[in-house]
């Protein structure tokens, strides 16, 4: 890709942020560097710092891209969630999310970000409620929401890394939905046995 087909709108923070995104895909986390970014933005060494104070920042503006990508697509796959079967729905887009986009995933989860950035939390913050909203429709009897949301979110985020890693089946699409499914319908199968079983001691 040639320097100027990158940056030629003088939208600097887009192209860094597009610049960043194509490292990490090519090369993952380890050649991502704000001089390399310049480089393939086609601006000067020290551009990207009008927007950016370091990788991290910079990091957190692509993670942030991230999310909002993430909330489109989960939305895409189920527009009203209400019940298991829908949450089931979404939590297939959410792995394969993931495994279309393993760089920007892993750049989302797995690279450290900037904690102040307002962006980065706007955009964790939505994807959360989205979680809660979703939990709280396919069941509205629960007693505690937050942890419910909790519980979903880290079995599907789970899988998704799971999948990612190569610990489960991804020889096909239809493979990684049977797997997302069973194990997600197999949490909501066994919540009744759980409340049911008597307490120990």
């Amino acid at each position: 890709m040639s320097q100027s087909s990158t940056y030629h709108h003088g939208d600097l923070r887009a192209a860094c942020v597009r610049a960043a995104r194509e490292l990490l895909e090519e090369d993952g986390s380890a050649g991502l560097s704000l001089r390399a970014v310049a480089r393939r933005a086609g601006v000067s060494a020290t551009a990207p710092y009008r927007h950016y104070a370091d990788r991290e920042a910079l990091v957190s503006a692509v993670a942030a891209e991230g999310y909002r990508e993430l909330a489109e697509h989960l939305a895409a796959a189920h527009p009203a969630p209400s019940t298991p079967d829908d949450l089931a729905a979404v939590a297939v887009a959410y792995v394969r999310f993931a495994l279309e986009h393993p760089a920007l995933f892993r750049a989302m989860f797995a690279e450290p970000c900037d904690p102040t950035s307002e962006e980065r939390v706007a955009a964790t913050q939505a994807i959360s409620a989205y979680v809660r909203g979703l939990v709280r429709d396919a069941f509205p009897g629960t007693d505690d929401t937050d942890a419910l949301s909790t519980t979903v979110w880290a079995l599907v985020h789970g899988l998704a890394f799971l999948h990612l890693d190569g610990k489960l089946d991804t020889s096909t699409p239809e493979a990684v939905a049977q797997q997302v499914r069973a194990s997600v319908f197999a949490l909501f199968t066994a919540s009744p046995a759980i409340r049911a079983a008597p307490a120990a001691g």
